[in-house]
């Protein structure tokens, strides 16, 4: 892809930033220090969710604060109309639906930290195999309903923002201290601050790794991780100056022994967190860099404008384990190569394969069969992102007689790649013990690249009159999508490319009226869209989505609850490697129509007793009914479908539950959560549903001092074992009971 628009209009920005600045110098302005970067959070405070017109949701830094969660699964399970596909149990690769989307690698929700795309490849390759490590988070906000179309491109469930830490605004730090059960153990600290002449740093670590829950058959490598996460932030906003311009800087390395391998149902009885020693050498490295720099100008209190320039680049190398040549051909491209999922099914239902029983293929999962040489298929799956772009915004406050407006607007011009250059190794097992057979030819099992361009703008108004607020918006998303198959080897030698290019226009409006008793009522409507692939003739998913709910807020309680629909025009099946279906890796299936409809509910309070106790008390609540409406003959990856099928992954109930008790120096919580089991695939049958399951996690904290606060955590207090998911092969359990005991100190 040529780059030289991009990097042109970059340049610009930079120059721009930098004579923007020395202009501002003489602006009279007065700016608080605290006040750096606001467009990066789209909700800004719990106070605001009360004025928004359609769904949202705020995790403060309080709430991450009191358990102190790693897995982004846990900390978000309490949002409203959010499911998740539990895969490897510490949410190191999540996949996260909002509202009934597809739950794959989070690929159906626009996802950001600090108001920038984070996935790897949003619009080419949109699998986020790079996610924020949520440790270090500071707070959380996911967005649903008409206000999503600000946050393309996937605007039919919504947007998650994570945000980073911000500058403080005092020089101050924060070390956390945490070694759990499996030799996990993480360390988090950062320190920061700003002088008087307006410049402001901070520099934070997060270094956390476990040994693993689980334990790999005849072999003593570990199931475990390690990330290391460091950054940079550089400010300066001067007092008098209307501008002010950050630099953030980030590196992200991970080293994880984590596999796509399962297990059968009979052995997950026996033992659900064993790991079959045919995956005993799989493992994934990643490297994530990020540059981003902002500029603010603040023209007056009634209009600012924003000018962003991001660039993220991420590698991963995920060598595991795809499948098996039951002939013995040693070809990977044989039509008798067999992947991991099919054997575990056939295994499960009895069948026989190749002249394999499923007795015999057990056999070779569980190492007491020796296999073929190169029979044992292993693939290096190589790949590099980069997703860069310039974000250009405005805000301008207007008054008109009994009107007011709050106007926003932006243009994003962004491009991204995956670039593959794959290889398989071949194996054979023998004593169940893995032989390396042949290396296998670099490019030779996957040599391509995908490539993005996009032209995003919206506007939208927040307009109040009397106790009215109406909130009409337009998005528009223009978007050319490449795929280039080059010649297996090393070389860059053509073979044949295909495109597909769309242009959509995404209209909503949310409607609310806010009653003196503390109630409001809302409503609203959009066009939701998720990005298309490159793959000819596939139409991108499009759904009408309406919602209409009712909100109360007061010093005692807060609460919420909304009903929503969603109408597909055409659901949109992917295929990955992780869909754990038998399909061409990167083509798409048109689902059809598809209705998705729900209710979402939660009501907080914090109740104070006497001798300055107090109770905190949340519950969440989420029933999602995803249905085709179409019957779809058999495809390789939706199967054979009838009309009144569920929609993969989606619990129909999911409920959480917290409760406490605190007081200035120490507190208790617990958290219960239960989602129902789901169907993995259409047709539902007994060995594509998972378990349902409730899960308690309990912490206590005792605060020493001002500066040091002692925590103990326990996670899966009881220990259920139940299946979580079965893909991409097989199935996956929950992690363990955990416990873990830590320190935090703020100085």
């Amino acid at each position: 892809m040529k780059r030289t628009t991009l990097s042109t209009l970059i340049s610009l920005l930079l120059v721009t930033t930098q004579a923007n600045t020395a202009l501002a110098q003489d602006e009279s302005s007065l700016r608080q220090n605290n006040s750096f970067f606001d467009e990066i959070t789209i909700i800004g405070d719990q106070d605001n969710i009360t004025g928004i017109t359609g769904s949202a949701y705020l995790i403060t830094p309080e709430q991450l604060d009191t358990f102190s969660y790693t897995d982004i699964q846990r900390i978000i399970r309490e949002i409203p109309g959010v499911s998740i596909q539990v895969e490897d149990g510490y949410g190191l690769r999540p996949n996260i639906s909002i509202r009934g989307v597809a739950t794959e690698r989070s690929s159906r929700i626009t996802l950001l930290e600090d108001n920038v795309l984070i996935a790897p490849a949003p619009y080419a390759a949109p699998s986020a195999y790079y996610f924020p490590t949520s440790g270090r988070l500071n707070a959380i906000e996911v967005v649903k309903g008409p206000s999503a179309i600000t946050q393309g491109p996937y605007t039919i469930g919504g947007a998650l923002n994570m945000l980073s830490t911000p500058i403080p605004n005092q020089y101050a730090g924060n070390l956390q201290v945490e070694s759990g059960e499996n030799a996990t153990y993480r360390l988090h600290a950062n320190y920061g601050g700003y002088t008087e002449s307006g410049f402001g740093f901070i520099v934070e670590t997060h270094n956390w790794r476990s040994d693993g829950f689980q334990d790999i058959n005849r072999s003593s490598n570990d199931t475990g991780f390690e990330v290391n996460d460091y950054t940079v932030k550089l400010g300066y906003a001067p007092l008098e100056s209307k501008s002010s311009i950050e630099l953030k800087l980030q590196h992200v390395g991970q080293d994880s022994n984590q596999s796509y391998l399962g297990l059968t149902d009979n052995d997950f009885q026996q033992n659900s967190y064993q790991r079959y020693g045919i995956s005993a050498l799989d493992n994934i490295t990643t490297e994530h860099k990020q540059i981003v720099l902002r500029y603010n100008y603040e023209h007056s209190d009634e209009l600012s404008f924003s000018a962003v320039a991001y660039n993220n680049e991420h590698a991963r190398n995920w060598f595991k384990t795809e499948g098996i040549d039951l002939d013995g051909s040693a070809d990977a491209d044989s039509l008798s190569r067999t992947s991991w999922a099919n054997i575990i099914n056939d295994i499960n239902t009895g069948s026989s394969r190749a002249g394999f029983s499923s007795n015999d293929l057990h056999s070779i999962l569980s190492g007491d069969l020796d296999t073929a040489v190169g029979s044992i298929d292993m693939r290096s799956n190589n790949r590099e992102y980069f997703s860069r772009g310039i974000q250009l915004s405005f805000n301008w406050n207007i008054e008109t007689g009994a009107l007011s407006h709050s106007l926003e607007g932006s243009i994003r011009i962004h491009e991204d790649e995956e670039d593959r250059m794959q290889y398989d190794s071949s194996y054979q097992q023998v004593a169940g013990i893995l032989v390396r057979s042949d290396v296998g030819a670099l490019g030779a099992a996957g040599n391509r690249v995908q490539e993005a361009a996009a032209t995003a703008i919206y506007l939208y108004d927040q307009i109040e009159f009397g106790n009215w607020a109406f909130t009409p918006g337009i998005r528009f998303e223009d978007i050319a999508l490449k795929r280039t198959n080059y010649q297996d080897g090393p070389s860059r030698t053509f073979v044949d490319s295909r495109k597909n290019d769309t242009q959509i226009w995404l209209p909503g409006a949310g409607l609310s009226y806010q009653f003196e008793t503390g109630v409001t009522l809302l409503a609203g409507a959009h066009k939701g869209f998720t990005t298309p692939t490159n793959s000819p003739g596939v139409n991108p998913e499009e759904a009408i989505n309406y919602e209409l709910g009712i909100r109360f807020s007061n010093s005692f309680i807060n609460t919420e609850l909304i009903s929503f629909y969603s109408d597909y025009e055409n659901l949109l099946g992917v295929c990955t490697s992780s869909s754990g279906t038998d399909c061409v890796i990167g083509d798409a299936f048109n689902g059809d129509a598809a209705t998705v409809q729900g209710i979402e509910f939660i009501v907080s309070s914090n109740i104070g007793l006497s001798r300055g106790l107090s109770v905190p008390l949340m519950l969440s609540y989420t029933h999602i009914n995803g249905e085709f409406d179409t019957d779809i003959a058999g495809t390789d990856f939706f199967g054979d479908v009838s009309a009144g099928d569920p929609i993969p992954y989606i619990p129909k109930n999911q409920l959480q539950f917290s409760t406490g008790l605190a007081s200035a120096r120490w507190g208790l919580q617990a958290n219960v959560n239960y989602v129902d089991e789901v169907c993995v695939r259409a047709s539902c049958d007994i060995f594509e549903k998972t378990d349902a399951t409730l899960t308690v996690d309990l912490t206590a904290n005792y605060q020493v001092n001002e500066i040091l606060n002692l925590y103990t955590r326990i996670e899966n207090i009881t220990s259920e074992k139940d299946i979580m998911g079965r893909h991409p092969y097989g199935a996956r359990p929950n992690k363990d009971r955990t416990v873990s005991f830590g320190l935090k100190m703020n100085f």
